[in-house]
């Protein structure tokens, strides 16, 4: 399916449209159908993290796991959480405040001595979000890695041959929601077997509007 500038364009601006006024500012969604795919085989099992192009307003929720030092750069790199070893280990069985975390944050990046801690006790409810900790060396630049992931998606296929990610919200301009929907594609195109080809239908859709079919 060529989904060219031109085409994206259109289909941003008919979305826009019909979304109707919100007191919010709705997250902008591109929804793919992906056909002639084993959803059994590896290939139906897809979860990539994409980097987008711009920012999208609202910021992706930055939880770091760590210690020491580099929980202390972590603090005033501005993380909205930072959780350190005692606390982690205090977090142990309380499933509540367990679902919460996971929850409430939508990136975890783990000081890499730490993941054995944080995979045996947020594993299991980070696992089935697809928010599986990223792990990062203790002298890591945290400031520069929250920046790049403040504005990264995953991309995730599961159970279902549809790829629904959100690339940004209905206040940023059409060419720049249009540059992240391409970033996305760009990296979907080099996963899929066939590319962009096993796309049968693409929707872009507003929080609260209708999807808008993408006709190429």
């Amino acid at each position: 399916m060529p989904l060219d500038n031109k085409t994206l364009l259109d289909a941003v601006k008919e979305a826009k449209a019909k979304s109707g006024e919100k007191k919010f500012n709705q997250t902008v969604d591109l929804i793919l159908d992906i056909v002639e795919i084993d959803m059994k085989a590896p290939e139906g099992k897809i979860q990539e993290v994409v980097e987008l192009p711009h920012a999208t307003g609202k910021p992706n929720k930055i939880c770091v796991l760590a210690s020491g030092e580099f929980a202390l750069k972590a603090r005033n790199a501005q993380a909205d959480k930072v959780v350190e070893r005692a606390d982690l280990e205090g977090l142990s069985g309380k499933k509540k405040d367990l679902r919460k975390l996971a929850t409430d944050y939508d990136i975890f990046i783990a000081e890499a001595p730490m993941m054995p801690l944080v995979g045996r006790i947020l594993g299991p409810v980070l696992g089935p979000r697809g928010k599986l900790p990223i792990p990062v060396p203790p002298n890591a630049d945290i400031a520069a890695l929250m920046a790049k992931h403040r504005k990264t998606v995953v991309v995730r296929m599961r159970n279902q041959p549809i790829i629904q990610v959100p690339v940004g919200t209905e206040k940023m301009t059409e060419e720049q929601l249009v540059d992240n929907m391409q970033a996305v594609l760009r990296v979907l195109d080099g996963k899929l077997k066939r590319g962009l080809k096993n796309v049968k239908f693409a929707f872009i859709k507003t929080s609260m509007g209708e999807p808008v079919k993408i006709k190429p």
